[in-house]
């Protein structure tokens, strides 16, 4: 019964803020319910010094919150599997060289950059911090949120080469970005243990690889099981049975759940499906249940965002450090853009300003915080906790904000 009160509440304050961004704010959803639940956590901090029974209260409710589990192991699955399947796979195909390199090359030389820049910061305020614990922050930090960036680039009406290649870039670097965490975090989790490369090595294609593999099975499967049938109903419930099973085989068998999730919603969703194995009233019927699936945990992720505030533990200069943070990163993401950006260029027809807008364009979101989350006091979760969410808050707010007209004055004379 707690977790159906937990996720009853957290429904109820989603539904609420929702209308209220709707009917007053009209605000990007990410942004507005994110906003709209600072605000009411803020209100009810300042009634707090004179009456504290309902911040204790939202204190307590939050604490029974496992945020890390529930965004890695369960939501994001969700997520990912909605944002692939209504990724358009043509135009995937062909920006899939600059994707690859964004999401590979890209992820692994930002989390070495942004974990450098840290450590000399942090050495700047006084912080004796390890290496390898800076380059912990800087894998959690590099990847970009598709759950944020999604609704936003839809409604600045980027071009879509452009669109694609942020879109692609963010599916993919989850992924990836997650196993370059769980890679460091095994080293930093054994510091004077001997980690031969090979292992390193395992571990990474063992996620990256499997987790692409079984990604592919579980789409062909899904196919073929759609094409032999006619029944909207049961065929929404096969897409639904492909994301549930699959994370779990995929935690079962260590591969990267994120991973597998995309490649089936790219091969699910992709027009050769459609127009094989799915009928008219099937693809309505998947198209629209997986768009209120994505609604829905999209508005009650940004709601734990905004309530995860309260449960921040703010020691001296870690504000400071985090507002630092925010230009460094987003500096280290241009850097990390630039040689892909440059390479691919000569090849593909890249809108203008690519890096500055991909810079700007790639929002963090509740997946850098789940994997701050996860880190341990020894690999001072505090500090890099506080420092995530400011970049996070002001990712999605900030740039979520300006995104959209920055994209349109940039790409005003780009065609589609």
């Amino acid at each position: 019964m707690e977790y159906y009160s937990i996720a009853t509440i957290l429904i109820v304050l989603s539904a609420v803020f929702g209308y209220i961004n709707v009917r007053f704010l009209k605000l990007p959803i990410t942004i507005g319910l994110m906003l709209i639940t600072i605000v009411f956590t803020v209100i009810l901090v300042v009634i707090g010094q004179f009456d504290d029974t309902l911040l204790l209260q939202e204190k307590a409710f939050i604490s029974k919150i496992d945020f890390e589990t529930v965004l890695l192991d369960i939501m994001l699955s969700f997520l990912l599997f909605a944002g692939a399947l209504h990724t358009n796979f043509d135009q995937l195909k062909v920006q899939r060289g600059p994707i690859l390199a964004f999401a590979t090359f890209g992820v692994l030389i930002s989390t070495f950059l942004v974990g450098t820049a840290i450590f000399y910061i942090l050495q700047l305020f006084g912080f004796e911090i390890s290496f390898i614990n800076c380059l912990l922050f800087g894998a959690l930090i590099s990847p970009t949120d598709p759950i944020a960036v999604l609704g936003i680039l839809k409604k600045a009406g980027a071009p879509k080469k452009l669109e694609t290649k942020i879109v692609g870039e963010s599916l993919f670097n989850d992924g990836v970005g997650v196993v370059v965490f769980l890679t460091i975090y095994a080293i930093a989790s054994k510091p004077d243990a001997a980690i031969e490369f090979s292992e390193i090595a395992t571990l990474f294609g063992q996620e990256v690889i499997g987790g692409i593999a079984l990604g592919l099975l579980l789409g062909w499967i899904t196919y073929r099981l759609m094409r032999s049938i006619d029944n909207y109903e049961i065929e929404v419930i096969l897409t639904i049975s492909a994301v549930m099973g699959g994370t779990m085989l995929a935690h079962q068998f260590h591969l990267s759940a994120p991973l597998a999730m995309v490649t089936a919603g790219l091969i699910v969703g992709n027009d050769t499906v459609r127009n094989t194995a799915m009928s008219e009233i099937t693809e309505t019927y998947v198209d629209k249940f997986w768009e209120l699936i994505d609604v829905l945990l999209n508005t009650v992720l940004f709601v734990m965002i905004g309530m995860e505030m309260l449960v921040l533990t703010f020691g001296e200069n870690y504000v400071f450090v985090g507002l630092l943070a925010i230009p460094v990163i987003l500096l280290c993401r241009y850097t990390s853009l630039w040689l892909p950006v440059k390479f691919f260029s000569k090849r593909l027809d890249f809108v203008p300003k690519t890096t500055l807008i991909m810079t700007w364009g790639g929002l963090r979101g509740g997946i850098s915080i789940a994997l701050a989350l996860s880190l341990t006091a020894d690999m001072n979760r505090e500090l890099f906790l506080v420092i995530t969410y400011i970049v996070v808050v002001a990712s999605i707010i900030g740039q979520g904000l300006t995104v959209e007209p920055i994209i349109k004055k940039l790409t005003r004379n780009s065609i589609n």
